[in-house]
């Protein structure tokens, strides 16, 4: 079955002219995606979205002597892990003597799921 389309010649537009116009803007405002965005980049990492998933589950302090266990790399790579998601603001820490209790701060996520469902 063949079908007839109509090609309509194309036109020239003025330098800096526009093609169309936009079917929507963006409602995050700059600061807000660039906050959301770096909170997003520190999941990006299929471990670092697991140790937020054991924290956020266990929903208290979790000794990162608890957490090397889980994953198939070594102590200091779990710490680097925990650093970008606290600098991230996702997970916070307490020291008591050698070891580093973590959890989650769940404002931290909050923006983030908020946009998400919207």
């Amino acid at each position: 079955m063949a079908v007839d389309l109509e090609l309509t010649p194309k036109h020239k537009r003025a330098p800096g002219e526009p093609c169309c116009e936009p079917v929507v803007y963006p409602e995050v405002e700059r600061q807000e995606a660039e906050r959301m965005a770096v909170v997003a980049k520190a999941l990006a990492d299929p471990v670092r979205l697991q140790l937020v998933d054991v924290l956020r589950r266990h929903a208290g302090e979790v000794c990162v002597c608890e957490l090397t266990p889980l994953f198939d790399v070594a102590q200091p790579t779990v710490s680097h892990h925990l650093k970008v998601l606290r600098g991230a603001g996702i997970v916070d820490s307490v020291r008591r003597r050698l070891w580093a209790y973590y959890f989650v701060r769940p404002e931290a996520l909050e923006e983030l799921s908020d946009w998400l469902r919207s």
